[in-house]
């Protein structure tokens, strides 16, 4: 049986990339939430969006825990120089140790091409694979994530594939978004 290795995994082999700093911090809005307003362009939002804590600066992401989400990029939004991570559902299962194996579900976004580049749900089965071998952006930030949750993270080019990306759906040096759910880890 022949295993599918997702884009954002994939390219891993041939690409080193160097890590530059810890995991960035969350950050909660100041002042009262907001409601997002859709700007006069589609493919993004001109409001962040406050329920997702320092990741809002740059997405809303919309959609179930056990669907597939829908990422759409704040307009105009800077991008961040570490690592976001922000649990928008925390599970109650067993936590992703460092050098652990997980099996999730991931919808894979760019936030200069905004658009979605890679995602498990297109075959409805979520993948395995271990965090030995994958992107810095995805070592760093799923350990700790519990089974069952849904988390985000806001990848900079510089922990996810820099200047190399393994497809021209992925610009060299982008900003990566991920939102993961974790059906399980050993």
């Amino acid at each position: 049986m022949q295993r599918r290795v997702p884009v954002a995994i994939a390219a891993l082999c041939l690409m080193a990339v160097a890590a530059c700093g810890g995991v960035g911090k969350q950050q909660t809005a100041d002042g009262p939430p907001t409601t997002p307003i859709v700007s006069e362009e589609s493919d993004c939002m001109s409001a962040p969006d406050t329920t997702l804590g320092a990741a809002g600066a740059y997405v809303h992401v919309t959609g179930a825990l056990g669907s597939a989400p829908t990422i759409t990029a704040v307009c105009d939004a800077p991008m961040p120089m570490q690592l976001v991570v922000h649990d928008i559902s925390v599970g109650t299962g067993k936590k992703v140790a460092a050098d652990g194996v997980v099996t999730a579900h991931y919808v894979g976004y760019g936030m200069t091409t905004r658009s979605v580049f890679d995602s498990s749900w297109t075959n409805a089965k979520p993948l395995q694979f271990s965090l030995a071998g994958v992107i810095v952006g995805w070592s760093q930030g799923l350990p700790g994530m519990k089974e069952g949750g849904r988390r985000v993270l806001v990848i900079p080019g510089a922990y996810a594939y820099g200047e190399m990306p393994p497809t021209d759906a992925i610009k060299p040096n982008e900003t990566l978004v991920f939102v993961v759910d974790l059906v399980s880890t050993p």
